[in-house]
């Protein structure tokens, strides 16, 4: 007995002297664990004229790293556009999202691509969040053939049909008419999906969209109004454009929530809630309040109308990644280096991305005719004496 026990001490004080490397792994893999986790949101909803959805929303370790990508990506991406931009490889408009990007993703984790999307010139994240790529972002922007538009729409006017994103629009407002539209279809086919119509808080005044509002409570549509208040209209403050700068109230018949839209699960419940608010009662308006880093587009710096302190305040206390990445951490669902790996790989994909979109061709001069009018019917293209005949359009 005692030979035999002392054989059996030996051979496993043999195995605790064998090296760490031989029986641990080198690297723990990243969860891809789809066991649900329940966390609060940031800050609570604020309703008008309905019931708050709860402040607990439920989630999974790969949601949770999904988002933490996602948004690192769009992030990367709208700061390589600004340096394309200053290069000038990028032309003419260019609006960028970085800072606002928990609205792209916490909307897409609570819908389906059967649910249409509409929005404003500040598009390029809502479209990659629609399933776009980065070569059809960069070329694009840069006006190649290669571009989601083939390079003839440039930053403002991103679309993809499959995926029923419909587009960005430059005129201010425009598109919540159009998104109502879209719900009309929606509610005449039965099909039970919704639209998201997105705009800004410096388009919240317009009249267009309180006349879109208007028929579509009448009719029951199942029309989401998404006001992305990153509280200033160009270079002016909400408080200077508008009375009543709470914007989920505008509606007054209408329903009406106030989000953290630095909070990717906050916006996710939200627009859960608001999908099926739709379906049945018609109508809502999420206000997402949000922050834009850059300045309203590239040829505003952003600085002469709020502090620099008031910027880095957002980003230290706010920021949509960050928070993301503290709960990943404090649920031990990757390590600190693990999400550094996966800000290194996506800035290697963009940086190889512009690579391969700069490669792509300009569109050719005849392209100027493509996607204007109805193809066959033998319309023609005049010079201005309205003599000479310049080209007969496909």
């Amino acid at each position: 007995m005692a030979l035999s026990y002392l054989r059996s001490s030996s051979s496993r004080s043999v195995n605790l002297l064998k090296p760490l490397s031989s029986s641990l792994p080198l690297r723990r893999p990243i969860s891809t664990d789809t066991t649900p986790i329940t966390v609060e949101t940031s800050v609570p909803f604020t309703s008008h004229q309905c019931d708050a959805p709860s402040c607990s929303v439920e989630t999974n370790p790969k949601e949770l790293l999904t988002f933490f990508r996602d948004m690192a990506l769009m992030r990367r991406m709208e700061i390589a556009a600004d340096s394309l931009y200053k290069a000038k490889l990028i032309r003419g408009f260019c609006h960028l999202y970085d800072g606002q990007e928990a609205v792209a993703v916490g909307m897409e984790a609570a819908i389906t691509k059967k649910d249409c999307i509409i929005t404003a010139y500040r598009d390029h994240c809502t479209f990659i969040g629609r399933g776009g790529t980065l070569l059809e972002v960069f070329a694009e922007l840069m006006g190649r053939q290669a571009g989601c538009s083939k390079g003839k729409g440039g930053s403002m006017h991103f679309y993809k049909k499959d995926s029923n994103f419909y587009g960005g629009h430059g005129i201010v407002g425009a598109q919540v008419p159009l998104g109502c539209g879209l719900a009309f279809a929606q509610k005449y086919s039965k099909d039970e999906t919704v639209t998201f119509a997105l705009y800004g808080d410096g388009a919240a005044n317009q009249g267009q969209l309180f006349e879109a509002l208007n028929i579509s409570a009448l009719w029951d549509l199942p029309a989401i109004l998404v006001c992305e208040n990153n509280h200033y209209g160009m270079g002016t403050a909400e408080w200077r454009a508008a009375k009543s700068p709470a914007y989920y109230k505008r509606g007054d018949y209408v329903p009406g929530l106030k989000v953290d839209g630095m909070d990717a699960l906050a916006v996710k419940q939200a627009c859960k809630f608001a999908k099926e608010h739709a379906l049945k009662n018609g109508p809502i308006i999420l206000e997402m309040d949000t922050y834009r880093y850059h300045g309203h587009s590239m040829s505003d710096p952003g600085s002469t109308y709020r502090t620099r302190d008031e910027i880095s305040g957002v980003r230290q206390e706010r920021d949509p990644i960050e928070r993301i990445r503290k709960l990943i951490l404090s649920h031990d669902l990757a390590t600190e280096k693990e999400l550094k790996d996966i800000e290194k790989e996506v800035r290697k994909e963009v940086d190889d991305t512009i690579t391969q979109a700069k490669e792509s061709p300009m569109p050719e001069p005849s392209e100027l005719f493509t996607n204007v009018y109805a193809k066959g019917l033998g319309v023609e293209s005049f010079g201005a004496d309205r003599k000479e005949v310049r080209a007969t359009l496909p």
